[in-house]
């Protein structure tokens, strides 16, 4: 059934664009318009959501209307209404140009689109240029919700949206009880334009792990269930503030720059800085010459630079006298971030020491003997660093990465032996609690969303689980060849994901049994990796990958955080439904990380899919472009839920109203606890 409205001729939005844009500034229009000009200043990743809001479908190659493509920062678009795509460039934060891009593709004028079953609406788009250098991007969704999907009036409770008519918006509620055939109604009007702008606040998408409770209209058990949530809501809050508190009431001294050292030490970084790491820094270090203690969380898709800025940060804590802690989750990670500190921080006689299970028992002594003494300046490692029997003399900054893998004990445990100390918490896909935090503006947040220059997006793949594809992918890597900026280096590398230790030895085999017929496989060198082997011999394995002496490394999800691998080009997931959301995209990150265009396979078995399993694959095809961690990581709170913020007590509540109108009360109600105590 494809609405009135997407019936209309192409040629009908060129010749009423006009009219649409006037209308658009003064109802419900005005959503669905996004105005692009040279200069403009937005993100390439808030670009990409406004673009996926209006309904474009991404593709690889820009063919039709209706769809849109991305190579780095350039976006190819075909807009509705025209007969060649368009190519927007962007420049860090900022569009740079906006051009016509000749195609030998064009759809025929009498077009009528029919947007794919897995997009949000139909809809229709247009698009004309703008001025010296711009262009109007508008759409006009048929409804706000699709029929069957439960909304939270704050009036009147959780519902069911049915769709709507011609003046109305229907929203179903329980029947009364003996008449099941016969729901509750809810009417709202659609053609007075403040009742419209009213709709959009006071309506919102239910968001939450269980199915929720539906009641009558016209009974106080909404407002009941309100109440209630408002009164725990607030206690929360007073309990988060408190916590907050206390480390506003310590002081510590402010942080001096060291303008001749610090500049020497951006020199020595290998890539160009985006403008969101200078972004980042500059928060961070502001943050640092204040007098008291610093809690930020930096967030950035896998490869956007969020080492650069750690590294940064903790050179100034150093040049300040102070020692560091580097807490990553995993061994592999661990020694990967300190041969890279080792390199970088070294040349300006920094100790730089190690602490995992890879030290032995007497290096391990020793170096716990010179924290104590101020005679190391940053230690990186894994939960061993928090162990109680370390002391430090002038520990003054905590560096968590991946920090959605420790727990909040973990997180806290440092921070209250050292009341002082200032915590950066670095992650793609922060967990609830945190990704809340910060969009809450509960807790400090920088984002890094700017790809660095010359990364290309991963191609996804969601298939079903096929040798031909396997054979194809693995086939293609190893004869790959160089890339511009390593034009010498000859034949990728795959990581082959096995989500189980037992299932390795019948992976071995079922690649073996291939046959794979391109040159160089004969010579392929195929090698395990899993957490049961011995930590010296995972090192040893990820080093050799590292420099080439592995062609295909099939491991489990141990390789998920933080490497960086520029060869490794090919991700094959053996069975992605059992994988989560976030912890796909993390995976999916450690490919493409040098000037090769690369591919994630996540297959699944060719049974019916779970309905949970379904909406994480659907969720990570779509979500695949550069930067799109923090948009995974809000995903991943919808399917997943809000979690654990300080104690079970919040989530349940939370599912009673919605986490939407949950994290809405509670930040007016944090706003205006502080209003009162200012």
């Amino acid at each position: 059934m494809t609405p009135s409205f997407l019936e209309k001729r192409v040629d009908w939005f060129t010749e009423n664009l006009k009219n649409i844009e006037t209308s658009g500034k003064n109802s419900w229009l005005a959503r669905n318009i996004l105005i692009i000009e040279v200069e403009q200043k937005i993100s390439l990743s808030e670009f990409l959501r406004r673009v996926t809001g209006l309904g474009y479908t991404k593709v690889w190659e820009t063919r039709h209307r209706g769809e849109f493509s991305q190579r780095g920062g350039i976006i190819h678009l075909f807009p509705i209404n025209a007969d060649t795509p368009w190519a927007i460039e962007f420049e860090g934060n900022y569009i740079s140009e906006i051009t016509i891009v000749a195609t030998q593709s064009v759809t025929s004028q009498s077009t009528t689109f029919h947007q794919p079953l897995s997009m949000p609406y139909n809809l229709q788009t247009g698009l004309r240029r703008r001025g010296a250098g711009g262009m109007v991007v508008c759409s006009s969704h048929k409804s706000f919700f699709q029929s069957g999907d439960y909304v939270v009036h704050i009036d009147h409770g959780i519902g069911i949206f049915r769709g709507e008519t011609n003046e109305d918006y229907i929203i179903e509620y329980a029947p009364p009880a003996g008449r099941p055939n016969a729901p509750d109604l809810l009417y709202i009007p659609k053609h007075d334009i403040e009742q419209h702008q009213m709709l959009l606040k006071r309506i919102q998408p239910y968001l939450g792990f269980k199915k929720p409770i539906v009641h009558r209209l016209g009974t106080p058990l909404w407002s009941i269930t309100k109440k209630k949530a408002k009164e725990d809501i607030i206690e929360f809050a007073k309990t988060l503030l408190a916590t907050l508190a206390e480390r506003r009431i310590v002081t510590r001294a402010p942080y001096s720059s060291y303008k001749e050292q610090e500049d020497e030490l951006e020199a020595s970084f290998l890539h160009e800085e985006t403008s969101d790491q200078k972004k980042a820094l500059k928060e961070i270090f502001e943050d640092m010459e204040k007098s008291y203690p610093m809690d930020r969380i930096l967030t950035g898709d896998v490869g956007f630079g969020k080492t650069e800025v750690a590294l940064r940060v903790a050179f100034r804590a150093i040049l300040n006298g102070k020692q560091i802690v580097l807490l990553t989750p995993t061994t592999i990670l661990a020694d990967q971030h300190f041969n890279l500190f080792k390199t970088r921080l070294e040349p300006f006689g920094i100790n730089v020491v190690r602490l995992t299970r890879l030290e032995t028992s007497n290096e391990a002594k020793n170096i716990i003997s010179r924290l104590a003494k101020n005679t190391i300046d940053i230690v990186i490692g894994t939960h061993k660093v928090l162990g109680k029997h370390i002391k430090f003399k002038q520990l003054g900054l905590l560096i968590i990465d991946e920090e959605q893998k420790f727990g909040v004990a973990h997180k806290e445990q440092l921070k209250k032996l050292y009341p002082e100390i200032d915590i950066l918490m670095l992650s793609a896909t922060p967990i609830p609690r945190t990704l809340h935090l910060g969009l809450s503006k509960i807790q400090s947040l920088s984002q890094i969303t700017t790809p660095p220059r010359g990364r290309m997006e991963i191609k996804t793949f969601v298939l079903p689980k096929n040798k031909k594809i396997m054979k194809k992918a693995i086939e293609f890597e190893l004869a790959r060849k160089g890339g511009p900026v390593s034009p010498a280096s000859q034949g990728g590398q795959v990581y082959f994901l096995a989500n189980r230790i037992h299932k390795i030895p019948k992976l071995l085999e079922e690649i073996r049994e291939l046959k794979i017929t391109k040159p160089r496989f004969h010579d392929a060198v195929i090698s395990v990796l899993h957490g049961r082997m011995k930590d010296e011999a995972i090192i040893q394995t990820m080093r050799d990958f590292r420099n080439k002496k592995i062609d295909i490394l099939v491991s489990t999800t141990i390789i998920e955080n933080g490497l960086d691998i520029s060869e490794a080009n090919t991700l094959i997931v053996e069975d992605a439904t059992k994988l989560g959301l976030t912890q796909a995209h993390q995976l999916r990150g450690r490919i493409g990380r040098g000037d090769k265009e690369a591919f994630a396979y996540f297959l699944y078995p060719s049974h019916k899919l779970k309905e949970r399993a379904t909406e994480r694959l659907e969720a990570l095809e779509r979500y695949s472009w550069l930067g799109a961690g923090i948009e995974i990581a809000k995903r991943d709170l919808e399917l997943r839920g809000c979690g654990n913020i300080l104690g079970r007590a919040q989530s349940g509540v939370a599912y009673k109203v919605g986490l939407n109108l949950y994290f809405q009360m509670l930040e007016e109600t944090i706003q205006q606890l502080k209003t009162a105590i200012s």
